[in-house]
Order: structure tokens, then sequence, then C-alpha cells
């Protein structure tokens, strides 16, 4: 009798068990790693019914699912996850490259493996993947197709300078031409891209209001503003503006270890160096103009402050006004103060 009412329970604890699925995703593959009683690997193709079609398999069980942010190749299974009821979590490639420590080879049977390894450790701690509103899906896609076409025009831009040596050649002013035409270009696919995203937010009623709120903080524009509305997706997944200046790598943190290290306080380099340079350019608008910013920047200057040091609170500043106009649903006033 007693081994029948281990067997049961036995059997009871082996339903409950977690399926960890760990997922490696490239632009034509999903290399998948499953760990039930062992590691199984399963290599798919990536498309959305193909991915559907391997995980209905799994729709009853408690299944955990990981996977890293690759950007635009993530978008066909985070599709298919919208249907199902799975705990969804996505990693920063760089928390998980830190966690595994020393590494020797690498592939993507291997690299699914790590990540059905890290998930199921660290689940616990992390916070669950939800789906984003529509706008939010097109905002993110086009704001990743404006950063593009600007690293082009970049590109582009920098070529100018080389085709002075080709004068000897007289292929100076025909290559300089053709460059202008893709630039000019690529500058109105920018503003097409840039007016999408302004009617993608004026036609929904919550982010046009977070925009116009986001706007009404001295220095920030409508980029930064777009930014911010996609890497918080309309302020749902980051909520505390501290979470947010440590992401974006504006807060300074201590580097001592007993008494033979001992340095000033530091941003770190792990950070969304994107946003933070497009938080720089706000901060530099800013203490440009008559607000309360200029004010603070001018004295902590005439101190004797680091001018990047006190450029940097700024931008940390700017931050803490803009989470506590959408906290408040008041826009920014000079004299006002903001819990």
């Amino acid at each position: 009798m007693m081994n029948f009412s281990n067997h049961l329970l036995n059997r009871k604890s082996k339903v409950m068990k977690n399926i960890i699925i760990g997922i490696d995703i490239s632009s034509k593959t999903l290399d998948i790693c499953i760990k039930e009683e062992a590691a199984s690997h399963f290599s798919i193709e990536n498309k959305v019914p193909i991915i559907k079609r391997f995980l209905k398999k799994y729709s009853k069980g408690n299944v955990i699912i990981a996977m890293e942010n690759t950007g635009r190749y993530n978008w066909n299974l985070c599709e298919v996850l919208e249907g199902f009821n799975f705990q969804v979590y996505i990693i920063n490639p760089l928390h998980l490259k830190k966690s595994i420590g020393l590494t020797r080879g690498k592939n993507d049977k291997i690299d699914a493996l790590r990540i059905c390894n890290f998930i199921e450790k660290n689940y616990q701690e992390m916070t669950r993947w939800k789906a984003c509103s529509e706008s939010i899906k097109k905002i993110k896609i086009l704001l990743t197709e404006r950063a593009s076409r600007i690293k082009l025009k970049k590109q582009l831009t920098t070529q100018q300078h080389d085709y002075k040596l080709m004068k000897g050649i007289s292929l100076d002013k025909q290559l300089l031409s053709l460059n202008m035409k893709l630039i000019k270009n690529i500058e109105t696919q920018i503003k097409i891209i840039e007016d999408d995203i302004e009617d993608i937010i004026s036609n929904d009623e919550k982010l046009n209001k977070q925009h116009k709120l986001i706007k009404s903080v001295p220095g920030v524009g409508k980029v930064l503003s777009w930014t911010l509305l996609s890497k918080t997706e309309g302020f749902t997944t980051i909520t505390d503006p501290r979470k947010m200046a440590c992401y974006s790598g504006v807060v300074p943190f201590d580097f001592q270890s007993g008494t033979s290290l001992k340095k000033r306080p530091g941003v770190s380099m792990l950070a969304d160096k994107g946003l933070k340079t497009i938080l720089h350019l706000a901060a530099m608008s800013a203490i440009r103009l008559d607000n309360d910013l200029r004010s603070y920047y001018v004295r902590k200057v005439q101190d004797g402050k680091n001018k990047m040091s006190v450029l940097n609170a700024v931008r940390n500043k700017i931050i803490h006004r803009v989470f506590a106009v959408i906290k408040n649903q008041i826009p920014y006033q000079k004299d006002l103060v903001l819990s």
C-alpha cells in the first residue's frame, strides 16, 4: 500500500514538474533545448506555422520558455507565444554572457542549452514577458528601421571625405553626386518613418497623452519621447525612474574593494548606449534653455564640479522628471514640485 502511495506521489510530482525550454534564435532557424527528465535538442525553421505546430505539443504542461533578445529575429516566436499560456522570459544577451563565466566553444546547440540552464536557475528572479500593444510593436519596429537608416546615412557622409582622393582620376564629382542622391533618398525615408511614428502615437489616446507629458520636460524632444515610450512599453514594463536611470547608464556606482582598490564613483558601461546617447543630446539641449536644469548645471560647474559629471546628473534628472509627469499626469512646470 505504501509503495503504491509513493508511486502516485512520484507521478504527481513528475506531472507538475516544469518543462524548461531554451531557444537560440537566428534569422532562419530556432535551436531548441528542452529539459524534462533529460535534455533534448531540436532545430526548426523560424516560421510562424512551424513554431506554432512545434509548441502546441507542450500547451498543457507547466512550460518555462526563454530566449535572448535578438531584435527582429524574435518577432515570429513572440507572435506565436502570444497564443499560449507559457511563462516566457526574454534575456539580455549581456546578462547571459556574464553569468556563464569562462567558456570554450560555441554553436547554436550549446547556446540553446546555456539559455535553458540559465532560466532554470534564475526565472524566479526575472520579470515575465508580456505581449505589448499593437501600437508599441509598430513603434519598436519603426525605431529599429530609423536607426538603421541613420547609421547608413552616417557611413555615406563619412565616405564623402574619401572622394577628394579620386580627383586625379576624375571620379570625385560623379561619386559625390551618387552619394548625395543616396543620402537624400535615406533622409526622405527617415522622414516617412518619423511621420508614421507620430501618426501611430496621435491615434492612440494613451500614448498621445504620455507623449505630450514627456515633451513638456526641458530638453526632451520627439526622438527621446518615442524611445522612452518604446523602452518602457508605455510605462508598463519599467515604472521606476531609478531602474530606468540604471538601464540608461546614468547612475554612478562605487568602485571599492578593501583598502587597496578605491576609485571615484562612475557610471557602468553595461547600459543601453543608444538611449544614453539620446539622453545626452537632451541634456545638452536642456542646459541651453532657461530652466531649472540649466540653473543647476551652471551652479554646479561654478562650484568646481566636473562638467561631464554634472551633465550626467542632468540626464538622471530628466529621467526622473519624465517619470514624475507620467505618474502625476501633469505637464512639467518649472516651479511645480512633482512627487
